[in-house]
């Protein structure tokens, strides 16, 4: 009897956690999507983007993304909110009188965690970079007046193969050109081929850069060859894509395809191999905050307080955007390269977890 009592508490809870959660999702994600249709309405009428366009193409994106970047907030809130009403009724003191251990009391807790740490997983992993794809594709094309290319068009630097290195001074992305271009070859730390030209033009049609006034040198011990020309079709492995990586196209990739592109730009040197690292450990950290904050929350409002359900929810409120805080900051960590992606981007649920274990000690039992 007392296993079925355990069984039928265990649903109660799961079903009140989860419900509690979707019904913030809810909230939450209409109050978005009021504002920032608000705001971008005039863009929308003045454009004449179609109904459909705005639903699929936007918002089946955007909502997404937003559940997933706030689901720490919203974990914390719901857990807050659902815990306060049983203790404001006297129902966890009912459970702890009745026998059942505060340790036992989380299990429920855990498994709700698990589920929404598996949902906010499945849609970082599998579901948001398609949808991106499509959001920024809309906003590229509707709101912003021109898509974001690389930081840096002037002076910039590649390695596209062990030992190639290439060198252009300036890149126009109107002409789709690289201005005094350069491509290096290097063996045992000496140079034994040199190409350089006046510049480089993308051609589609064949997937390379016509070269115009080139001029290549290739060096064999104390002898050298001359080699010079008006243009020169050459395959590299170097696109023009490379000249437009938009800041936030990590957030569209794969996690195969993130993964083959961090290789790419650890190859080559590329600043912006960062922004990617943040992008895939962010991926995996924030759903396991699930967890974290889940315990965080029950041990904080499971006790009877003098200002009730109020005062749970302002601490909530409070802590999970220090936890949002912490995560923008370990970002910059990485960015400023004081630490490593992994381990900057972890560090809030470390810090979070040992707030965690003082206050399930702290809590009732």
């Amino acid at each position: 009897m007392k296993k079925t009592n355990i069984k039928i508490l265990d649903r109660y809870i799961i079903g009140k956690f989860l419900g509690t959660f979707l019904f913030t999702i809810l909230i939450a994600v209409s109050i978005v999507v009021i504002f920032d249709l608000s705001e971008k309405i005039d863009k929308f009428v003045e454009k004449g983007v179609s109904v459909h366009e705005i639903v699929f193409d936007y918002y089946a994106g955007f909502i997404p993304w937003i559940v997933n970047s706030f689901s720490p907030l919203l974990v914390f809130v719901s857990a807050i909110f659902f815990t306060s009403k049983l203790a404001q009724n006297s129902e966890i003191v009912a459970m702890l009188a009745g026998g059942i251990s505060f340790k036992r009391l989380m299990a429920p807790y855990m498994f709700s965690a698990a589920v929404i740490c598996g949902l906010s997983l499945l849609l970082g992993l599998y579901v948001i970079p398609p949808a991106n794809q499509r959001r920024l594709d809309f906003e590229n094309k509707y709101i912003k007046t021109q898509a974001i290319v690389a930081d840096q068009m002037r002076n910039i630097h590649y390695q596209i193969a062990p030992g190639d290195f290439v060198y252009v001074e300036q890149f126009s992305r109107w002409a789709n050109t690289a201005y005094r271009f350069t491509l290096e070859h290097i063996e045992d730390n000496k140079v034994r081929s040199k190409l350089s030209a006046e510049s480089a033009a993308w051609d589609s049609t064949m997937g390379g850069w016509k070269l115009r006034n080139y001029f290549k040198r290739d060096f064999y011990g104390e002898s050298e060859m001359v080699v010079a020309g008006r243009q020169l079709d050459t395959v590299i492995s170097l696109t023009v894509d490379d000249f437009y990586r938009r800041k936030n196209s990590v957030e569209a990739m794969t996690e195969k395809d993130l993964n083959e592109m961090i290789e790419v730009q650890k190859l080559r040197g590329d600043a912006d191999v960062k922004r990617s690292l943040i992008e895939k450990n962010n991926r995996i950290a924030m759903p396991f905050s699930a967890f974290v904050l889940t315990v965080i929350a029950v041990s904080l409002s499971s006790r009877k307080k003098r200002g009730g359900l109020g005062l749970n929810i302002g601490i909530g409120l409070a802590l999970s955007f220090t936890y949002i805080l912490f995560m923008r900051f370990s970002q910059m960590f990485v960015t400023a390269g004081i630490m490593a992606p992994a381990i900057a981007l972890w560090t809030p649920n470390i810090l979070f977890a040992i707030v965690a274990a003082i206050l399930y000690k702290l809590a009732p039992k």
